[in-house]
């Protein structure tokens, strides 16, 4: 509360002259395109709809006693996918090539990501008009609706707990260096 009312007192004075030339070189250097990010905000909640969908499709595909089974597989690649993008597949997607994979220090726990700015890498912006979290929310969900699409080629053939531990493994092994080679700077 105290902290919200300094902050209004200080924009009820203005900028100081300082402090709107470097405000007006950072919004010219790092504008956020609201057109851009709506866009960009619908496409990602399209794309995170697609997981609830194949679990639905993949479950109306195998019989009566694995419904729940490969619907529980595709919620917790979701699940699985997500906390891994987070901690460090997304980094060792889009970030400073080390060859096969970006460098897990680059953005690792979504560290340098910001809502309110660009996705900044080597001083450029990887992607411009959308914020950085937004880019990398868009892109965790194609990181988690892949391992999930895979769900329907071994209906009834795969264990939980190995299912797990293969989710993990080919986003780290596969997905990760792919993504990298065609997206976040690689040789492809």
């Amino acid at each position: 509360s105290s902290v919200l009312q300094r902050d209004l007192r200080i924009a009820q004075r203005g900028p100081s002259p300082q402090a709107a030339v470097a405000g007006a070189a950072a919004a010219s250097a790092m504008a956020i395109d609201m057109a851009h990010t709506a866009y960009m905000l619908v496409c990602t909640a399209l794309v995170q709809l697609m997981t609830p969908g194949l679990a639905f499709f993949y479950g109306g595909l195998v019989s009566d006693q694995s419904v729940l089974t490969m619907m529980m597989q595709s919620f917790v690649s979701m699940g699985v996918a997500s906390i891994m993008w987070y901690l460090v597949v997304f980094s060792l997607c889009f970030g400073e090539s080390w060859g096969f994979f970006g460098s897990p220090a680059t953005f690792g726990a979504m560290n340098n990501v910001f809502s309110s700015q660009e996705l900044m890498k080597d001083g450029e912006a990887v992607v411009e008009g959308i914020p950085g979290l937004l880019f990398a929310a868009y892109q965790g969900m194609f990181a988690v609706i892949t391992p999930a699409l895979m769900t329907g080629c071994f209906a009834d053939r795969f264990r939980f707990k190995p299912y797990l531990l293969f989710v993990a493994l080919w986003l780290v092994v596969v997905y990760a260096p792919w993504c990298h080679w065609v997206w976040g700077g690689g040789f492809l």
